[in-house]
């Protein structure tokens, strides 16, 4: 067959991949489904309810052409209100978005300056096209600033995640005033963070009080925290003009589904009305993961180390054979091999503190 030896090669490596059927009666720590609300029904009722009314159930174009519904502008004009921006698009996924801009906005004579632990969807849009971008050290700011100082580039575009979606740990907050000295255009990818940090659970701009300027980016995921499925981006009026004129994902694709609009507009309504209460379910779980593994966290994402790809499928299969399901994770996506424990609200404190007494004791 064709790929015989590739496959046996990673077969040996341990970085073998398959697909696993959702298995329902099984804790879920392994999602990114943050705030639980995948499993809201009167988020899913309401959403199904709306549509039902309207004179169609799909989006049937791209946003371009006649797929571009009062619901995607609703939504918007929502994400913008809550977010400081001037302007929101939406479009099909996180990974789309960020073919979106690195493939859109660096252009020739532009240089792209890249965290090394940022998204595979971002390191693949940087060898689009021979853009030009440099790696710097994952949060090291002084390299950063070093490079940027050094760069001639016309352009300067800086790329990095407000929470990495491995280790877990949160963006510099100086990234923010480097790139506004070196007037670089700034990409953060809240992924992993919109919905989990900040006095509003916005994020990382709503964490730090940073007012977006006109150099800003944030781009978002609506299939994490918001219990849907999608993406989105906010910039100034400007950048989001340009992008509907020149990002490829935008143009050329399908507008994003009504109901996913929809949903993760009613969760995005959903999170500002119950900020309180969900900030405080929150920091109940990263107690508890302090408490009980001795490991600080910035957000849900709890990484473990274990550094060895066998042991960590190994450990992985056992918590799922007690009824447990956690992430994991092996070379290449990250260095070294980690269970990834999401330490969702849609799982109880009880159930995640008996997890991280059976993770410690496997991994003694």
């Amino acid at each position: 067959m064709y790929y015989d030896n590739e496959l046996k090669a990673l077969r040996r490596a341990g970085r073998f991949r398959s697909r696993e059927v959702v298995d329902n009666t099984v804790l879920d720590f392994a999602s990114n489904d943050y705030l639980g609300l995948s499993h809201n029904k009167e988020l899913h009722s309401k959403t199904c309810q709306t549509l039902s009314e309207l004179p169609l159930h799909s989006s049937k174009a791209s946003l371009l052409v006649n797929g571009y519904h009062q619901i995607h502008k609703d939504f918007e004009d929502s994400l913008k209100k809550a977010n400081g921006f001037e302007d929101a698009v939406v479009l099909g996924s996180g990974f789309n978005a960020n073919i979106a801009l690195i493939e859109a906005l660096v252009r020739r004579g532009d240089e792209l300056f890249m965290d090394e632990l940022y998204h595979a969807s971002g390191v693949l849009a940087s060898s689009i096209n021979g853009i030009k971008v440099k790696f710097f050290k994952h949060n090291d700011m002084s390299e950063l600033s070093q490079m940027l100082s050094s760069s001639d580039a016309k352009r300067k575009i800086v790329a990095v995640e407000g929470i990495y979606s491995m280790d877990g740990d949160l963006v510099d907050m100086e990234v923010f005033s480097i790139c506004d000295n070196a007037d670089a255009i700034l990409i953060v990818d809240e992924a992993h963070s919109s919905g989990v940090v900040g006095d509003k659970l916005m994020g990382v701009f709503d964490l730090y009080n940073i007012a977006p300027k006109s150099n800003h980016i944030k781009m978002g995921t609506l299939g994490k925290a918001y219990g849907s499925f999608g993406a989105y981006i906010l910039a100034s009026e400007h950048i989001v003009e340009y992008l509907i004129n020149r990002a490829k994902p935008i143009i050329y694709a399908t507008s994003l589904s009504l109901y996913d609009t929809l949903l993760a507009h009613n969760s995005l309504e959903y999170i500002l009305s119950n900020i309180n209460s969900l900030r405080g379910e929150i920091a109940v779980r990263q107690r508890v993961v302090y408490e009980e593994l001795g490991i600080s966290v910035e957000g849900l994402i709890v990484p473990i180390l274990i550094g060895d790809n066998a042991k960590v499928i190994d450990i992985k299969n056992k918590l799922l054979n007690n009824g447990y399901a956690v992430g994991g994770i092996r070379q290449p996506t990250v260095k070294s091999a980690i269970i990834r424990l999401i330490a969702r609200l849609g799982q109880s404190e009880d159930e995640l503190r008996t997890l991280c007494r059976l993770i410690k004791s496997m991994t003694l």
